[in-house]
């Protein structure tokens, strides 16, 4: 439980992991496998650099005594649960909003693989590539907010790290291009022979409502059409410091966009690479409009933080 421990070991796993994937395919098991524990130990070393009690199963009370100085009353430490990589990773996303560029479903294949090696010995070797570098570009804003020296942390790897991150975002920024070349290409298709008076009529139409079926929308312009399109993503409460006339306020996390005048469909990944996409947006509005008629849960995401 204690943060240089954990930032440690993190760095100890990754070196093996490194080493591992530069054996070639015999070795990406180990890779994938210590790269998710790497990982998870990093994520858990900014928990606990917060406090202890983050990175404990809050459903173990024994576990949350250790974590909180109490621990004499409790059972020995040996027995203490904590969170796992997954959860480690939406605590971390919650504290750090939009510094995390790898969200819940984009960690499935990094927790899948780590899994599946640990837990039965599968692994998908020609996706090891893919999954080693999510692990990667997670690791980096973490290690960037510990302070911790990229240097020394990727050691003689270094090179190596930025050929696998430099080649993920070059395939991902020349994905999007041809996503809205053939966005564009489609909405001349669609609205080329129209005149404009008559075009409006129907973008009006078509567009003023969101057809992304996910958490909750707001309109955004469309990058490659200009039309009104919609993003989708997640809403918290979030809470400013000192109060003032609003000391709450409705956060939408982006993690998805669809455009109806193009076609134009955009994931959590891609997102990343559309710029004013991917920021989240402060939304007008009575709070229960937003979150399921309940009462909302907040949510200590501080603006600036």
């Amino acid at each position: 439980m204690d943060a240089e421990q954990l930032k440690g070991s993190s760095q100890r796993w990754m070196n093996a992991a490194l080493a591992a994937f530069v054996e070639g395919p015999e070795g990406y098991d180990f890779a994938v496998h210590h790269a998710g524990v790497a990982t998870e130990h990093l994520l858990k070393a900014y928990l606990a650099g917060i406090h202890p009690a983050l990175i404990v199963d809050g459903r173990h009370f024994d576990s949350l005594l250790h974590a909180t100085g109490l621990g004499s009353y409790a059972g020995p430490l040996t027995k203490i649960k904590t969170i796992g990589l997954a959860d480690a990773h939406e605590r971390v996303v919650k504290l750090l909003p939009k510094k995390i560029p790898i969200d819940k479903k984009a960690l499935e294949p990094l927790s899948d693989a780590r899994n599946g090696v640990a837990h039965s010995a599968i692994h998908d070797s020609a996706q090891a590539e893919a999954v080693f570098t999510i692990c990667l570009r997670l690791v980096d804003p973490v290690l960037e907010e510990l302070k911790v020296d990229p240097n020394s942390y990727w050691g003689p790897y270094l090179v190596l790290h930025d050929k696998l991150v430099d080649e993920q975002v070059r395939q991902e920024r020349v994905a999007v291009e041809a996503l809205l070349i053939k966005a564009r290409s489609l909405f001349e298709q669609r609205f080329g022979h129209m005149s404009r008076k008559e075009r409006d009529v129907v973008l009006a139409a078509i567009t003023s409502k969101p057809m992304i079926t996910m958490s909750r929308e707001a309109p955004r312009e469309c990058p490659a059409c200009g039309s009104q399109g919609w993003v989708a993503g997640d809403v918290s409460v979030v809470h400013h410091h000192g109060g003032g006339a609003h000391p709450k306020e409705l956060y939408l996390d982006p993690h998805g966009f669809h455009c109806a005048a193009c076609d134009l469909e955009v994931g959590t990944k891609l997102l990343l690479h559309l710029g004013d996409l991917a920021q989240g947006i402060f939304l007008d509005g009575d709070l229960y409009d937003y979150i399921d008629n309940e009462p909302p849960v907040d949510e200590q995401i501080y603006r600036g933080h």
